[in-house]
């Protein structure tokens, strides 16, 4: 584990003081969006998500329950699902949708099925992430739609080389850049724009390259695919750059999506056990510094990389914020974008969006069965990331403390 604090440090709290930047203490501009028992709900589950061990046997007994098909749904969806979810379907999501713009936050809604190998299902996921461009199209509310590859191809497909491909992995192949280019084309048709998740580096390679050429068919005239880059790769600053000279050499505009990465533990582990050096930085201030790197050669290059910076790093978005001032470059600037997870950070997104400046959330939605891997990934990954939980408790805290005096 990465360690960490919960405190902000005196230099950016000197740099929150500046009234041109957003303050990320400020809890009555983060929560006014939240009721009194919002507040109470959010407490009570960042007080459960703070003890490893119960997050540890939650996640144990909810995988059981899926398992043996334990209706646990009723106490599943007025709790953790919804913290951390829009809804069942598109439709449901309205409320978390319309919320969050009436204080000038956009959606990016995001099907949250994982695991899904069977290709019924996988064509289920690609009609999903369609309704969701349908929905963005022409709504201000919306800033992307976004796909996890996995959801539309087996892992035991993007796991392999494509020289190793046999006959019938090819054709599943083919169905796999179907999928992907009806969603890039919808997209592009809609005027919108969609974000390609990153997974495990064991299944990155075909991921990169599908991404590449939807990069370079769709976003000509602007960015209109969004690859991402996981940070806590010591080979993705590079991969990056790589990027960017690839698509000033071909003539379109690279679309990348910047955030620290979601699997430290899993690449750690399959590393140790198979005796291959890990992909991950050893230590938590060197994905700190390729991440700085990454967004100053992003803004650096900013008329051939548009950028998505998806963190809940207080410095990191202080760092851009105070950058893009540095440079001359407006908030609204539409080639940049901010974002943090629906339940989450909400004294970064909203103190951002009361700025001016363009910040999403990204809203998980479907069923609660199948959403509960989702959930269960979001709670181990809240302990896991040494003072992100105890930050939040801490602001929120703050915050009905206030509305109490």
């Amino acid at each position: 584990m990465y360690k960490g604090g919960a405190s902000l440090s005196l230099q950016l709290l000197k740099k929150m003081s500046n009234k041109n930047l957003p303050d990320f203490r400020d809890t009555e501009r983060a929560f006014r969006h939240l009721s009194d028992r919002d507040l109470s709900r959010g407490k009570l589950l960042f007080e459960l998500l703070s003890r490893p061990w119960l997050v540890a046997t939650g996640s144990f007994f909810a995988r059981l329950a899926l398992f043996i098909h334990l209706p646990i749904g009723w106490a599943i969806r007025p709790t953790v699902y919804a913290q951390f979810c829009g809804g069942e379907d598109v439709d449901e999501s309205e409320e978390t949708i319309s919320l969050l713009y009436s204080s000038k936050v956009m959606t990016i809604l995001d099907y949250s099925a994982e695991g899904m190998d069977a290709e019924k299902d996988l064509d289920i996921t690609c009609s999903e992430v369609l309704k969701t461009v349908d929905a963005a199209a022409n709504d201000p509310r919306h800033a992307f739609s976004v796909f996890k590859p996995s959801g539309l191809s087996s892992n035991s497909l993007l796991i392999k080389k494509k020289k190793d491909f046999s006959e019938s992995d090819l054709a599943a192949w083919e169905r796999v850049e179907r999928r992907v280019r009806s969603i890039c084309a919808a997209t592009a048709e809609a005027g919108g724009r969609v974000l390609i998740d990153a997974e495990e580096s064991w299944i990155q390679d075909n991921i990169d390259e599908l991404a590449e050429d939807m990069m370079s068919d769709f976003n000509r005239e602007t960015a209109v695919v969004f690859t991402t880059a996981q940070l806590y790769r010591h080979d993705r600053l590079a991969y990056v750059k790589e990027l960017t000279r690839k698509a000033n050499e071909a003539g379109f505009i690279a679309g990348v999506k910047l955030v620290r990465g979601a699997y430290m533990e899993k690449e750690r582990e399959r590393a140790e056990e198979r005796g291959y050096n890990s992909p991950i930085h050893t230590d938590k201030k060197s994905t700190d510094l390729d991440f700085d790197h990454a967004v100053k050669f992003c803004l650096e290059t900013l008329e051939r990389v548009h950028l998505f910076c998806g963190s809940h790093n207080e410095e990191s978005n202080m760092k851009l914020c105070e950058a893009m001032a540095e440079m001359g470059i407006a908030n609204n600037d539409k080639r940049i974008t901010f974002s943090q997870l629906l339940g989450m950070s909400d004294s970064i997104t909203f103190n951002l969006a009361d700025h001016g400046y363009n910040v999403a959330k990204y809203v998980p939605y479907g069923p609660i069965r199948e959403a509960m891997p989702y959930l269960i990934r979001r709670a181990k990954e809240n302990t896991s990331v040494a003072g992100q939980t105890s930050r939040e408790l801490t602001l929120i805290r703050e915050e009905i403390a206030r509305r109490k005096s």
